[in-house]
């Protein structure tokens, strides 16, 4: 991987200054410390900071075509370059690196933009076209790679990150609390919404054309789940789970190009324990895992690592996480979300990047995405146990299905109580609402809303309410069954704008390694997308076809251990543990006042709750409002307060 930046001046009022640029790739240069690289004209800066993975000798940025009218500065990898590249030399095009970056020049010169249709991969690119004068930035179909961009005094200014956007003095640092609310909220922005005003970001599966001054932005790609055109042959379940396992080889396949070895993460939950088992059969006897355990056992699953790691025989390491830790690496981990969370799971995962580097290693492969394509999160069957009820409303016994699910939490109750029913009771008949299946959690981190201070209240908008999030679905939608709804809307938010990015990009990233998918092969994604219902989530049992495809790779008791969400501890890693000076600075009372995002008082009651003895009795709503206000104070200290624009 590596970092993207650049500007485009429509109007040539402000000179592109080659100091800027730098100063736009060193600030990102965590993603790529290999080496730098920059082109410029009157009308373009484009810089680039490497982590060299493909090609090391050759391949450094921008790279140009024959004639140097065409150049890109190109974040990511395209696992498919090699038959691109193939079928590019046969009708003539020349090359001078054995890179993917300049398979990607040559296939616009033969195709213009939607060449990216033809990608496999993972990207964040911009193409300029000297010929056309014409900027072309573009961003993979789920993602992985993120790219941001603002438009001020006649010139579009670009980056992988932010923060290389505000290196230019032009662009103004201020967080949106329409932003934050959709962020606490639905746990992610949607579409080109930040929690920084004036700053976009690009969606995934889109591309952006900007010529003197005009800015289109066009999708290329969707996920559908409608099974109009699904194969109406009488296809067997043993036939189907080939189909799967055939595709999954090959997606692992293509993401082990690589000119440096290829590591793995081991999570001990069935998706990264198939990835891993699946590559050391068939690819790679020496592979290298990592993963991350916890000191509190409610959260660790350190016990199922050892056991498949033991099973595959892998050189293994692992990080061993206390709340300390976690607490005291968080405002590491915000300066690289940049945004703020309402959980901490992203801060373990940030030391897991810097146990692979501190390895040597800059590539891993992980299971992400599995529970997204194949009905594995708790949400789904929570879905369709409240479908299941609101047929009959009135039944005692339906209810009693909740306490099947989150067991993994400690204080899930065995029976279902009162509290539980009355919790999944509400919007219980609203079965027609496009976002039913998501609305108990939503509804639940809403609630963080209510700490915003009354002047941020009263400048929202309505990017926060939930009735916005039909403008962000696909016509064919209402064509979707009820499971593949949820789905739908589990990827274009907590997969899109949260795990990949806040658990994925940015904190591997920060430390110089890059994460590879094979679950999110398009490929995979589009056929489980087809598959019936019943093979993702068959009755209560959640990745169906995977489970059967997993048998003769992974220990039965892996397969059928109960579903255990990765998690790590919240408000407890920020009040058990007396180092933490920051917390007693950012959320002091005149700090909370002057910053003006949340009414100060209501903090304070809410800290309260939050500092009991027995964190396992503070609530979920409670424990994400605490991480949530943190993190955005942190945010607020390292990008508004005290963001210097000549570091």
């Amino acid at each position: 991987m590596c970092g993207i930046c650049g500007q485009f001046n429509f109007t040539k009022q402000h000179k592109i200054e080659l100091e800027t640029l730098k100063s736009m790739v060193a600030i990102i240069r965590h993603r790529g410390p290999d080496e730098f690289g920059f082109y410029q004209d009157p009308d373009i800066g484009l810089g680039h900071a490497r982590l060299s993975i493909i090609d090391l000798a050759g391949g450094k940025q921008p790279i140009h075509n024959e004639d140097k009218s065409i150049w890109i500065t190109y974040n990511g990898e395209v696992f498919n370059y090699i038959e691109l590249r193939e079928e590019l030399e046969k009708k003539g095009h020349k090359f001078y690196t054995h890179c993917d970056t300049e398979v990607l020049v040559h296939l616009y010169e033969e195709h213009g933009p939607d060449f990216v249709k033809r990608l496999n991969g993972q990207w964040a690119f911009a193409i300029w076209d000297k010929n056309k004068k014409q900027l072309m930035l573009s961003r993979d179909r789920v993602g992985i790679r993120p790219l941001f961009y603002t438009v001020i005094d006649g010139s579009l200014i670009f980056g992988s990150e932010i923060k290389s956007i505000f290196m230019d003095n032009r662009v103004e640092r201020v967080i949106d609390p329409n932003g934050l609310a959709q962020m606490f909220t639905l746990w992610a922005n949607l579409g080109s919404q930040t929690v920084f005003k004036g700053i976009k970001e690009l969606p995934p599966a889109h591309f952006l054309l900007a010529k003197a001054g005009d800015i289109k932005i066009e999708r290329y790609w969707e996920i559908d789940f409608s099974r109009i055109d699904a194969p109406k042959e009488n296809i067997s379940e043993d036939e189907y789970a080939e189909q799967l396992l055939d595709l999954l080889k090959d997606a692992a396949r293509l993401r082990l190009r690589a000119d440096v070895p290829v590591a793995a993460y081991l999570s001990g939950g069935l998706d990264s324990s198939f990835i891993t088992a699946l590559v050391t059969k068939h690819f790679n006897n020496k592979l290298k895992t990592f993963s991350v355990a916890f000191e509190d056992k409610d959260y660790d699953e350190s016990g199922f690592q050892h056991k498949m790691q033991s099973c595959l025989g892998t050189e293994h390491k692992e990080i061993r996480c206390s709340y300390a830790d976690i607490g005291e690496v968080m405002p590491e981990v915000i300066w690289h979300t940049e945004k703020p969370l309402i959980r901490t799971a992203p801060a373990p995962l940030f030391m897991l990047s810097k146990l692979v580097r501190d390895n040597n290693m800059k590539v891993v492969l992980t299971g992400e995405g599995a529970d997204e394509i194949l009905a594995g999160y708790d949400i789904f069957r929570e879905m369709k146990i409240r479908r299941f009820w609101a047929k009959f409303p009135d039944s005692k016994i339906r209810p009693e299905l909740f306490s099947s699910l989150y067991n993994y939490l400690p204080n899930w109750p065995k029976k279902v109580n009162p509290f539980l029913k009355a919790f999944y009771m509400k919007d219980l008949m609203d079965i027609k609402n496009p976002i039913y299946s998501h609305l108990p959690k939503w509804k639940t981190s809403l609630s963080i809303v209510d700490y915003f201070s009354e002047h941020n209240r009263a400048s929202l908008g309505n990017a926060h309410n939930l009735e916005n999030v039909a403008n962000y679905l696909p016509k064919s939608f209402d064509c979707f069954d009820d499971l593949s709804k949820a789905q739908y809307l589990e990827i274009v938010t907590l997969l899109s704008g949260n795990l990949l990015n806040s658990q994925g990009d940015r904190v591997m990233l920060g430390h110089s390694v890059e994460g590879r998918f094979p679950f999110l092969d398009y490929r995979v994604m589009e056929f489980c997308a087809k598959l019936p219902p019943k093979l993702r989530l068959n009755l209560m049992n959640e990745k169906y076809l995977l489970k059967k495809i997993s048998e003769n790779y992974v220990p039965n008791d892996i397969i059928k251990r109960k579903k255990q969400g990765y998690r790590s501890p919240d408000s407890a890693s920020f009040f058990n543990n007396d180092k933490l000076e920051y917390i007693k600075d950012i959320l002091s009372l005149d700090n909370l006042k002057q910053a003006g995002y949340f009414d100060a008082k209501s903090v304070e009651n809410l800290i309260k709750k939050c500092t009991i003895s027995d964190t396992s009795k503070i609530s979920a709503k409670h424990n994400m409002a605490i991480v949530g206000i943190i993190t955005t104070m942190i945010l607020h200290e390292k990008f508004i307060k005290n963001f210097r624009v000549d570091n």
